[in-house]
């Protein structure tokens, strides 16, 4: 059976003669973008339609159809009718729904696919969008729908179903090729070389290389019945609002204005830690400072029977209020005593949980908590505990509990690794609470503090206290990171939303990038956080505690997550936490498989990161071993509709003595690993489809040049 793997556009076997390849590099001829594909990819692994139905399968509904032998079919979707391909007792576990379609000229978007099981309500029908489609030439158009999209529960079906999601006229629509293609499988692909835009890049072997730290490839905010489950990632962060008021002693938090400031069952710290160091992960456990944790599993903070009728209330438990009075008001209820749900927890507290961690340490011969966060975001605590805390949070008063708490983890455990101060966002990188409830025009506690703003102030007495005390207590410089430019950090993928989230990944880095949202400004993430340390105190840590540049449903949220890892990796960050995990079969995950296992075998970016040079639209981050015989880079095509032409340069690494590529593009279900290539080039063009991850690996015969940086 004949398909095509979504990689760029195609070439068609009609016009063959125009899909020559090339050598070489400079610019490209013109024509048609076109990359021919192995004609077993994707893997087939149930057909039901080529040129007539294949065995089993039926055709029933109310679109009128017609089929002639070994031709496609030919089908109407006036009258809102449905054309249904079923097999009865279909059983396999498959990877999505592939096929060719050609519509009349100037329909546009009009097709949805869904999946009907065999007993119970159909499945949601999914739209054929721009992702999932590639066009082949003289109007047909490849599909490719994963199953996670069509059927994420992976509930038994036995129907496929085409429908139009909009008004449809009388013309017929052609459709071809179609079949369930395997699951999990990461097709092998065949992919000549194809014109493009050319993009010179160049990997520097020569330049020293700095070491990146695994701790990048964290997640965080995950429970420990997802530990096993996951997608390569390094660390896992105990961590999130509900975590400032947990109470080690009884496993127990508070849920705070998540959810209407209600205490609840929490899962066991000891059983998280475990099950990290059973499946060899690293934990940062985040630790409370705010001074109140939860008492118990029931109690609330603002009872209806105690402050009367309130804006909303928990449906399964009607006392419980969420401290707004009904509206037209809205105002915020003034708290009760911190004692209604929390109970105080001193530096003395948290001491003792560190030394009850570190004496079970002792028992099982290992480390279990690589780093101690503290707390979360503490100057919304206003906010999110108001319950507990109503009063703003200044300047004073977060150096004060560093000091206190971050030296009772240090008593506790000397060797400990201390993060902080865990804050949410831009404003509070530079201003205090006390400053946002002022207005931050105003900034009294700012000036109060020689209008140093509060990261760097913050930093610079932690430094001083060290210099006279020699009690350090904090090692990294921990800050959480979201885009805040409109709906990009959301589901959203329309065209507009699409493209500003990959422009927003420049913030991480890019002086010259100006972010389009309220901040309106360079933000240059990474640098500033190094710049602050180097200059308040020097030898700490970079850590994003907690990011996320949104889109897990698209191919956007891939570039992006993959784009914010290789950034991590080149600026030396020591830990960053996506928040929470990419859900399983997600675009978003591929991100992450890009560095972790883009071939389904453990292979992964390497230990020393290499500097490079890219283009325009792309991004190029690449990484090899201690001994210089492996090298592994991540190029990120950042184009929704540009194919490029990668000029690899990578003469000061020596020759190569062999490499292979793995491609992942929209609407593919992962990573597709092309021919392994032996060459002892130091020069080679690599295809770089639009909105593409492509991961490169490359072996030596003689270790690399270059020096690695200790």
């Amino acid at each position: 059976m004949k398909l095509f793997v979504a990689v760029s556009s195609v070439c068609v076997a009609t016009l063959s003669a125009n899909c020559a390849g090339h050598s070489g590099s400079g610019a490209r001829a013109s024509g048609l973008s076109a990359v021919a594909v192995d004609e077993a990819a994707p893997e087939v692994a149930e057909p039901i339609y080529e040129g007539g139905l294949a065995a089993g399968w039926h055709s029933s509904g109310h679109a009128p159809y017609e089929a002639t032998k070994n031709q496609p079919a030919r089908v109407r979707f006036d009258n809102d009718g449905d054309w249904i391909l079923s097999k009865p007792a279909l059983s396999g576990d498959y990877g999505g729904v592939a096929f060719r379609v050609k519509a009349p000229i100037g329909e546009g978007e009009f097709l949805e696919v869904r999946l009907d099981p065999r007993s119970g309500s159909p499945l949601g029908a999914v739209k054929v969008s721009p992702d999932h489609r590639t066009d082949l030439g003289d109007g047909w158009a490849l599909v490719v729908i994963p199953m996670n999209e069509l059927n994420p529960d992976r509930i038994p079906f036995e129907r496929v179903v085409f429908h139009s999601f909009r008004p449809f006229g009388t013309d017929w629509v052609l459709l071809d090729k179609i079949g369930l293609i395997k699951g999990g499988s990461r097709a092998r692909v065949a992919f000549p070389s194809a014109p493009g835009n050319s993009a010179p890049m160049r990997i520097a072997c020569e330049a020293k290389a700095t070491r990146i730290s695994r701790a990048i490839y964290g997640i965080a905010g995950v429970d420990a019945t997802q530990i096993a489950a996951d997608f390569g990632a390094v660390i896992h962060r105990w961590g999130g609002n509900g975590m400032s008021r947990y109470n080690w002693e009884l496993h127990v938090a508070n849920r705070a204005s998540d959810w209407f400031f209600e205490n609840d069952e929490a899962d066991d710290y000891a059983r998280f830690l475990a099950n990290n160091v059973a499946h060899g992960k690293e934990t940062a456990l985040t630790v409370p400072i705010l001074g109140w944790v939860a008492k118990d599993s029931t109690s609330y903070s603002f009872p209806v029977s105690v402050y009367g009728p309130q804006g909303k209330t928990d449906p399964s438990r009607p006392d419980a209020g969420d401290g707004t009075k009904r509206a037209p008001s809205g105002a915020k209820i003034p708290p009760g005593p911190p004692g209604r749900t929390s109970v105080p927890a001193p530096p003395e507290w948290l001491k003792r949980w560190v030394a009850a961690i570190r004496a079970n340490d002792a028992k099982i011969g290992k480390r279990s908590v690589d780093q101690y966060i503290l707390d979360n975001e503490p100057m919304i605590w206003n906010t999110t505990h108001r319950d507990v805390r109503p009063d703003p949070l200044g300047y004073d008063e977060l150096l004060d509990r560093t000091i206190q708490y971050g030296t009772a983890v240090r008593e506790a455990d000397p060797e400990a690794i201390i993060a902080g101060p865990a804050e949410w966002g831009w404003p509070n990188y530079f201003f205090s609470a006390k400053d946002a409830a002022a207005g931050f025009d105003r900034k009294p506690d700012r000036r109060a503090h020689g209008d140093v703003p509060l990261v760097e102030w913050y930093l610079g007495k932690l430094h001083e206290h060290e210099q006279k005390t020699g009690v350090r207590v904090l090692d990294v410089l921990d800050l959480h990171y979201y885009p805040q430019a409109n709906k990009v950090y959301s589901d959203e993928s329309d065209p507009i939303t699409a493209a500003l989230r990959l422009r927003s990944t420049r913030s991480l880095w890019d002086p010259t990038y100006v972010d389009e949202s309220w901040i309106n400004e360079p933000i240059r993430l990474l640098p500033r956080m190094q710049e602050w340390v180097d200059k308040n105190y020097p030898g700490r840590g970079i850590s994003i505690g907690e990011w996320n540049f949104g889109g897990e449903a698209h191919i956007t949220g891939a570039l992006a997550t993959a784009e914010a890892l290789g950034r991590f990796a080149q600026f030396g960050v020591t830990s960053a936490f996506y928040w929470t995990l990419p859900p399983p079969g997600s675009p978003s995950i591929q991100g992450f498989l890009a560095y972790r296992n883009f071939d389904g075998k453990g292979g992964h970016f390497l230990d020393w990161y290499l500097r490079t040079t890219s283009s325009e639209g792309a991004s190029l981050f690449a990484s090899r071993d201690e001994e210089g015989k492996e090298l592994v880079a991540v190029a990120i095509n950042m184009s929704p509709d540009t194919a490029l032409i990668a000029d690899f340069d990578v003469g000061a690494c020596g020759p190569v003595l062999s490499r292979q590529a793995y491609v992942y593009t929209r609407g593919a279900p992962g990573f597709a690993a092309k021919e392994a290539v032996r060459s002892p080039a130091t020069a080679f063009d690599e295809p770089l489809p639009p909105w593409s991850i492509t991961v490169l690996r490359m072996d030596f015969a003689q270790p690399m040049a270059g020096n690695l940086e200790r």
